[in-house]
């Protein structure tokens, strides 16, 4: 479960926007949580703003703490129904990222998870919600989590989150296609892999990020 990430204004997320070739600015943050308001790529790569928590109260468009939606597992992007079906065939993102924060759930075991070489290109989901007042329509987010890895055993047992490649411009342009649903051909990108190398870094807590222990890479 990804419940904490940064996004730096650095090389790495200006050649994940030249890739995407994204239409908009991106709101750049040191440490975002869960109900915040974040920045997401949707439909043909345009930039738009939501809040990290993809159901929200009808009345007032604030997160529903009731059910905790600021991720996706993909096991429920297929069962009808569920939150995730349908944004899952028609309202694909990509959350991008710097760097998350994932627990052992021991309140006291933290890593941060980084790519050495590239910025994060989290695969999401997103809502719309109409503002009855204003006219305006609000936007909300999910990340997609994947079943657990073996190798994250020591660093969060119960599941990875979805990254993308950005730079396979095949997949981007399906994920982000305003009217591509054939989601079967996502299949193998839903399959729980380390897919690309991840720098490690022990933490003390999640909203400091400071250092506790050596890097260490995984792939």
């Amino acid at each position: 479960m990804c419940g904490r990430f940064q996004l730096k204004s650095d090389k790495k997320t200006k050649a994940l926007a030249r890739s995407l070739q994204v239409s908009g600015a991106l709101h750049y943050a040191d440490d975002i949580a869960p109900g915040a308001q974040i920045s997401i790529i949707g439909k043909e790569s345009v930039i738009k703003t939501a809040t990290w928590w993809l159901l929200l109260d009808s009345l007032s468009h604030k997160p529903n703490y009731k059910y905790a939606s600021f991720n996706s597992r993909s096991d429920k992007l297929d069962q009808v129904g569920s939150l995730a079906y349908k944004p899952f065939r028609e309202s694909r993102c990509i959350i991008p990222a710097s760097a998350f924060v994932e627990g052992m759930g021991d309140k006291k075991t933290y890593h941060k998870i980084e790519l050495p070489d590239k910025a994060i290109a989290f695969g999401g989901l997103y809502k719309e919600y109409l503002n009855q007042e204003t006219g305006e329509i609000i936007y909300s987010a999910s990340i997609i989590t994947l079943p657990p890895v073996t190798k994250w055993a020591n660093i969060h047992p119960k599941s990875i989150p979805l990254m993308l490649d950005y730079e396979n411009q095949a997949l981007t342009e399906k994920w982000l296609g305003p009217d591509f649903n054939e989601v079967a051909e996502f299949n193998e990108i839903l399959q729980p892999d380390i897919k690309q190398t991840q720098c490690v870094t022990p933490i003390d807590r999640p909203s400091r990020w400071q250092p506790v222990g050596e890097s260490f890479l995984l792939s």
